[in-house]
């Protein structure tokens, strides 16, 4: 059985920061607005999670996994990649709840990472149909984020989740965090924002949180049909 210990983001400054890459027995929030890269960064890291003999369980809440983005990503061994990668695909949050609830049953020795991406999709979308459900939504997704933290110990893996974002108003400017700010913030070990800049292919990379490292880190990435890299000024 192969020993794994870090999943590397594939990204070189990101795995520097991070000693490697993310750790086991770690969840970890990625989050930014649309078309940063979060999804892209995330397969990434499945890819890399295979490319060491373990398998992803990747839970696509948001519909936005491409077989032919991973095939990019991939090129030479999509066969033997897509093979160690299991898609599930929720309709609504009670069956999101339902897949973290059983993740204990799906995942074996032979796994290194389980994604939820987009953590926050299904929950917002039911936010919206019913805003007075509001804090017994906040409170079951503040118990997914409990289970996935239980079982990326329990089971020794790695728990990636990717958020969209709010814009909020802070005096004279305009910030944007998360959704679920609190409960997502609370939960992560590691907290990578995605910020957009004005060129649509180079995305700012800001380490928040690292259970090693207290101030802020930044680098830039780039992305391209080979997936999402380190970019060099």
């Amino acid at each position: 059985m192969t020993v794994l210990y870090k999943i590397p983001t594939g990204c070189k400054k990101i795995d520097e920061i991070l000693d490697g890459g993310f750790s086991l027995k770690k969840v970890s929030l990625i989050y930014g607005e649309a078309e940063t890269g979060k999804t892209t960064l995330v397969t990434q890291c499945a890819v890399n999670c295979a490319r060491r003999g373990c398998k992803t369980l990747f839970v696509d809440s948001d519909g936005t996994f491409s077989a032919r983005r991973l095939f990019q990503i991939t090129s030479r061994d999509f066969k033997d990649i897509s093979e160690l990668m299991i898609l599930m695909k929720p309709n609504n949050f009670s069956e999101q709840a339902i897949v973290i609830d059983r993740l204990k049953d799906y995942i074996t020795e032979s796994f290194g990472l389980v994604v939820i991406d987009t953590l926050t999709s299904l929950y917002r979308a039911e936010i919206a149909e019913n805003y007075k459900k509001t804090f017994e939504l906040n409170r079951e997704l503040n118990r997914q984020m409990a289970c996935l933290a239980q079982i990326a110990k329990t089971q020794r893996i790695v728990v990636l989740a990717t958020s969209q974002v709010q814009s909020l108003f802070n005096e004279a400017f305009v910030v944007t965090e998360p959704i679920a700010t609190r409960v997502l913030k609370f939960w992560a070990d590691t907290i990578i924002a995605m910020r957009p800049t004005e060129n649509p292919q180079i995305i700012k990379a800001i380490l928040e949180k690292s259970p090693k490292k207290v101030q802020p880190l930044t680098c830039h990435l780039k992305i391209d049909e080979t997936g999402i890299h380190e970019y060099l000024t």
